[in-house]
């Protein structure tokens, strides 16, 4: 098979390479995936540089945890009428070596979910992460019904699903923010009822005047060592800040406006959610995509062979929304 994948860590136009590697075979309880497409994320792009690491877990890694394609095969234990489905998968290079930057993948069963036939194949290599982590931080602690929420990043991976899960799943008032007019446009088309730009409004103030100076009541967070302070000047009493990213790894909170405010934080990664966390996002995804509910904002869309390319634009930021490879189809055999 045609795979991407690197032997060390360093810059991408260093370290990728693609060529060709045994096709895999799925064992027991496995079905393999016939790939279509490869979503990049930033947590592959910082695994690659050795932003954590420097050393590799495996010799070798095909990166990249999303991906839609077709199962194509399937191990003892397997129902054969799977093979021929759509699926998207999650997961993919968590702790394995082998992820979705390849003409095939092995998988357990249950990290391949059917794909809806409205839902387009490239939309199917961006649920794993980015819609994932955005709906666990709506789902969790009871939901959004009837609250207010303030999304930061409104118009990243990520915050862009967060949006319109919050106004999907009932949220009162639903707040981002953002950093252009580009983004503020597609914040609002997303659903959200106020759009603050960060780089020229005053965060604080336009939330306090959005909520009648009450505050919301969650937050969802892309980082919060850049904006800890913001975020507890902003949440009512008794709010909650929902955290799944930071820009540093180490940063401080003050104590007393934490306690004065009996405030909560959660922190999560999506890819350690429990069964039951992960069962209910994914079942919650799979309505809203049967309904054709959400908008899967897609801002690069680049062949399997251009994959350096691809993670400089997410690790640089250069990119609003996802940003997904076309996997090259097998010869038929």
């Amino acid at each position: 098979m045609q795979a991407a994948f690197y032997e060390r860590t360093g810059p991408a136009r260093e370290v990728l390479q693609v060529s060709t590697l045994p096709d895999p075979t799925p064992g027991p309880g496995e079905l393999r995936v016939s790939l279509r497409w490869s979503g990049v994320n930033p947590s592959d792009t910082k695994l690659r540089a050795g932003v954590r690491s420097p050393a590799l877990p495996f010799p070798r890694i095909v990166p990249h945890s999303d991906g839609m394609g077709v199962v194509d095969a399937v191990g003892a234990g397997v129902a054969p009428e799977r093979i021929g489905e759509r699926v998207w998968v999650w997961n993919a290079a968590w702790g394995r070596a082998f992820g979705t930057s390849a003409q095939y993948v092995v998988l357990p069963q249950r990290q391949a979910v059917p794909l809806p036939a409205g839902v387009s194949d490239e939309a199917g290599a961006c649920l794993g992460i980015p819609a994932l982590t955005a709906l666990h931080a709506m789902l969790v602690n009871g939901g959004v019904a009837g609250r207010s929420v303030l999304v930061a990043g409104g118009a990243g991976a990520v915050g862009h699903y967060a949006v319109q899960f919050a106004r999907l799943l009932g949220a009162r008032r639903v707040l981002t923010t953002v950093s252009s007019p580009h983004k503020a446009a597609l914040a609002s088309a997303a659903g959200a009822d106020t759009v603050i730009d960060y780089r020229s409004d005053d965060v604080a103030e336009c939330v306090r005047e959005a909520t009648q100076g009450q505050g919301v009541d969650r937050i969802v967070e892309v980082d919060i060592a850049a904006n800890a302070a913001l975020d507890l000047d902003v949440l009512r009493s008794g709010g909650e800040c929902v955290v799944y990213g930071s820009g540093t790894p180490q940063f401080s909170l003050p104590f007393s406006p934490l306690i004065a405010k009996n405030i909560a934080l959660q922190f999560f990664i999506v890819y350690h959610l429990d069964d039951d966390d992960r069962q209910r996002a994914v079942s919650t995804l799979g309505g809203l995509l049967e309904r054709d509910a959400l908008v899967h904002n897609i801002a690069e869309r680049l062949p399997l062979e251009q994959i350096a390319q691809a993670h400089e634009l997410v690790e640089q930021g250069r990119s609003v929304g996802n940003v997904v490879l076309e996997i090259p189809q097998p010869e038929a055999r």
